[in-house]
């Protein structure tokens, strides 16, 4: 696939990684729709690379199917997904004072952060099955995000690990499932990245954090993301796999 005169869908796109890919697709010639919470900087972020905003919450499937409609409506059509939306709670199974992980957060993680996400591929599959395929054969590619957790996931993040676990088990089977209709499934495991949700963290706790990286020693740059999320875009034997962007970093325990 070639990102010129490709049209995209940025789920998650009004900040942090998603904006960064959203912006790197427009600048080699493609078209983007942004796809977030309705009072997040997705209007803005649209304005400013020429597409389009549509509000939604992941979290809620029907809605989120027909926002997709919408978005797939205005681009003419949609040859790439980028999913990056999610999130987390920080609690054990059993605390030290007899407490219990609520059933409900852990459910909550999992619905956001998986559930969503396959409800989003379906959603997005069904319209690139309608395009006319590629001299390859190819109707287009889904990114999912999962995260360096799901393989070494830390003291408290027991549901966070199960759904970026899930995220990534799901995707050699979902590339199986679609690839009879020249469908690429992958999702990206990062480490820890620079983004809104990181903006808080000092540099000195920021280095405490990627104390276990190889190199380089640092968090991640969301145009680091991009460049990976559109390699993967462009080569079509990346298919059904999890790549970590990591620096080489494996979490510790805590």
């Amino acid at each position: 696939m070639k990102v010129e005169g490709a049209r995209g869908i940025f789920v998650g796109g009004a900040s942090g990684m998603c904006r960064a890919t959203a912006g790197e697709f427009v600048r080699r010639g493609g078209k983007v729709a942004i796809l977030d919470r309705e009072q997040s900087d997705g209007a803005k972020v649209a304005e400013e690379l020429g597409g389009q905003f549509y509000p939604c919450n992941v979290a809620h499937y029907d809605k989120m199917g027909e926002a997709i409609d919408e978005a797939v409506t205005g681009l003419g059509g949609v040859d790439f997904c980028l999913n990056t939306a999610g999130g987390g709670v920080q609690t054990r199974t059993l605390g030290r004072n007899g407490e219990m992980h609520s059933i409900e957060d852990f459910e909550g993680v999992v619905k956001l952060n998986l559930v969503a996400t396959f409800n989003i591929n379906r959603n997005v599959a069904r319209h690139m099955a309608q395009n006319e395929p590629t001299e390859d054969g190819e109707r287009g590619v889904m990114i999912n995000t999962s995260s360096i957790a799901a393989f070494e996931g830390q003291i408290g993040q027991v549901a966070y690990t199960a759904s970026k676990a899930g995220v990534s088990g799901m995707t050699l089977t979902m590339a199986r499932d679609l690839g009879v209709l020249g469908i690429r499934v992958m999702a990206i495991a990062p480490s820890l990245f620079s983004t809104g949700m990181t903006a808080a963290v000092t540099d000195d706790f920021a280095q405490n954090l990627v104390r276990d990286a190889a190199f380089p020693k640092r968090m991640g740059k969301p145009e680091e993301f991009a460049t990976m999320a559109l390699a993967i875009f462009e080569c079509p034997m990346m298919n059904g796999s999890t790549l970590r962007v990591d620096a080489g970093q494996r979490f510790g325990p805590k």
